[in-house]
């Protein structure tokens, strides 16, 4: 719903509003100087200009614009002598505005959001009728193909193989007709509900896109208009956040609620069936930057929530705690260099895999705490060191851990005893070795989402499998044997589907470009 007239400003509001004003203000003094001191441009002499009559033009659509940061204005237009005193306090001045204005631009905001008001792009969201309201529908070079898949012996694994292989693109618009997010795509999946695939995606500048894949192409007669062009599907493009959403989560206690976390340092808790999104984590001062990396919340607890940092920290949180009060978080430094994703046990949340920058996978047990002040941590019950960087650890249900990393492996450590793990357990450089390595191209480079590894929640035939981006354009999947089920692809992949997840129990994969472009296999 739209905001009212006389609705009180918040303070973030009214500070970035103040400190627009000092700028013009400052900028309006610096002109005035050099004016009294002769540095002004000549005046023109005004032109007539004969009137014409003005033509009533229709009222111009409103859109929903970011507030325009300060121009840099040309100094030898003013008159400004190069070098000078006044030059020089200009270009100082005009710096410290600019990194102002950008400062203003990337600081989050803790109000609650109603969604209409957050919305940037595409369809409008509609209280009374939004996504989950809707009813079900009516229904480029290759490491793995059609030949791997006929040559498979074991008539299980082929039968898994031919089934997963047999996923096709979304039959009503190709991948390129697709834009879910309007920037890179950080974080990517599938709400739970198996009426319909129903895709959120979260990017690079705080946009959360949201895709209701039951849609069908609208239909265009050609005498119609015959150089119609065919029009992609209806999307809807929240922004919750004013920086990357690096991850988000479906509350496995509540299908209506989506948690959301960012390099902005905040979590936000999106409910979707009300239509708000509410802040329910960031640093209590409004200027520390925290950028977060990971976000789960646990099967055992609803009210508790896990996160990562890109400066090596752990939290927990009991969002049932006052904001003003701190009694309700827990911060552990668990490594020099960046969380670049954790995951915990699905069945045994006490057990948490991280993965770093410094080339460890580690396994951490929050049974035991141990350590005072800022060297408190959890038990560290072992660790595996790769070649170079590790992205993401994921854990699946049976207590296997998998791992993407630099040196172009994926690697599968078994963990199928973990259940037995006494408080305190050590585990030793061979137990912590990888079962399975798969050799697979990892080299992301600067403009592609990193890989990762994402396991399928609960698949119904109770084979573990995972799916991850592959740089040939396509999706691999495999089971937690390394054995490769699939490679997806199909017309229109104009870009890398780096950032893939299953739907937690059905076979449907969807998949996210740096071109905020959506690939989804059904």
């Amino acid at each position: 719903m739209a905001r009212g007239k006389n609705v009180e400003i918040s303070e973030y509001e009214r500070k970035r509003q103040e400190n627009i004003a000092k700028t013009q203000a400052l900028l309006r003094n610096l002109e005035m100087e050099a004016a009294e001191a002769g540095l002004g441009p000549a005046s023109k002499a005004k032109t007539s200009v004969p009137s014409r009559p003005k033509v009533k033009k229709p009222a111009p659509k409103k859109i929903k614009q970011e507030e325009v940061a300060p121009r840099r204005t040309s100094s030898r237009l003013k008159g400004i002598v190069a070098d000078s005193e006044v030059a020089k306090r200009k270009a100082e001045d005009e710096y410290v505005a600019l990194q102002a204005a950008d400062r203003a631009k990337r600081q989050r905001v803790s109000d609650a959001f109603n969604f209409s008001d957050i919305v940037v792009a595409g369809k409008d969201w509609d209280k009374s009728g939004n996504f989950l309201s809707v009813g079900p529908a009516d229904p480029y070079a290759r490491t793995f193909d059609y030949n791997d898949v006929k040559e498979t012996t074991d008539k299980e694994l082929r039968a898994l193989r031919e089934r997963m292989s047999g996923l096709t693109l979304w039959e009503d618009f190709e991948p390129n007709e697709i834009k879910i997010t309007p920037e890179r795509i950080y974080s990517m999946g599938l709400h739970p509900t198996t009426d319909k695939p129903l895709v959120f995606a979260g990017d690079k500048l705080g946009n959360l896109g949201i895709c209701d894949a039951s849609q069908k192409v609208a239909e265009v007669k050609v005498e119609d208009d015959e150089d119609a062009e065919r029009e992609g599907p209806t999307i809807t493009t929240l922004k919750p956040h004013t920086r990357t959403i690096h991850t988000f989560q479906f509350s496995p206690h509540d299908a209506n609620a989506l948690y959301t976390a960012s390099y902005d340092s905040s979590v936000r808790k999106l409910d979707l069936a009300k239509g708000v999104a509410v802040e329910v984590y960031a640093p209590s001062d409004k200027d520390e930057e925290a950028p977060l990396s990971g976000l789960e919340i646990s099967k055992d607890d609803a009210n508790t929530l896990y996160f990562s940092t890109l400066d090596g920290q752990f939290g927990i949180y009991d969002m049932r705690t006052p904001k003003e009060k701190a009694a309700g978080l827990q911060i552990f430094q668990l490594s020099d260099k960046k969380i670049g994703g954790f995951t915990l046990h699905p069945l045994h949340p006490h057990l948490i895999a991280t993965a770093s920058l410094d080339r460890t996978l580690k396994i951490w047990d929050l049974r035991k705490i141990s350590g005072k002040g800022e060297n408190r941590s959890p038990a560290l019950v072992g660790e595996h060191t790769s070649k170079l960087s590790v992205s993401h650890a994921a854990w699946n249900s049976a207590g296997q851990v998998a791992t993407a990393s630099y040196d172009d492996t994926i690697k599968i450590h078994d963990f199928g005893n973990c259940a037995d793990w006494k408080v305190g357990v050590e585990m030793g450089e061979k137990e912590m070795e990888p079962s399975v390595v798969v050799p697979h191209n990892n080299q992301t480079g600067r403009w592609v989402t990193i890989l990762r590894a994402q396991w399928q929640q609960s698949p119904q035939d109770n084979v573990q499998r995972f799916c991850i981006g592959n740089m040939n354009r396509f999706v691999d999947i495999y089971t937690a044997k390394g054995q490769q089920l699939a490679q997806l692809g199909g017309e229109g992949i104009t870009a890398v589907p780096a950032v893939a997840k299953f739907h937690p129990t059905i076979d449907w994969v969807a998949a996210g470009t740096a071109s905020g472009k959506l690939c989804l296999w059904m």
